[in-house]
């Protein structure tokens, strides 16, 4: 069963992506709530898929990607986006994000996110 690791400062979001992906079989590991916890937690838990929002408080997903794929480059990351974030879209790419998804979340979009990091092995 592929581990996921959820990073996102909003309840709501954490809730609705969890509810996707148990329901899809994936297993969920963990949530965090920043940057900060969710580069701790990568650490301690080594989940196959981390979802990494980009806008939070403490540390965001921006730099909890450039952390996590410095001492894990073989990291799954998928970034967790809100609409006009094109710039940090890109700057994600450049670090090494696997896959994108929008808010709000469209349930088959997620999956194929997620899908597409368990193939690129």
């Amino acid at each position: 069963m592929t581990s996921v690791l959820i990073v996102d400062d909003s309840r709501t979001s954490r809730r609705i992506l969890r509810d996707i992906l148990e329901r899809a079989g994936y297993s969920v590991v963990g949530e965090t709530i920043n940057g900060k916890e969710g580069v701790e937690q990568y650490v301690k838990l080594r989940p196959d898929i981390v979802t990494m929002d980009i806008t939070m408080p403490e540390m965001d997903g921006i730099e909890a990607l450039r952390i996590i794929k410095a001492s894990h480059p073989e990291a799954k990351v998928v970034m967790i986006t809100a609409a006009g974030q094109k710039d940090k879209m890109l700057e994600a790419v450049r670090i090494g994000a696997e896959e994108f998804v929008s808010k709000p979340f469209v349930e088959e979009t997620v999956l194929e996110a997620l899908e597409h990091c368990t193939k690129v092995d």
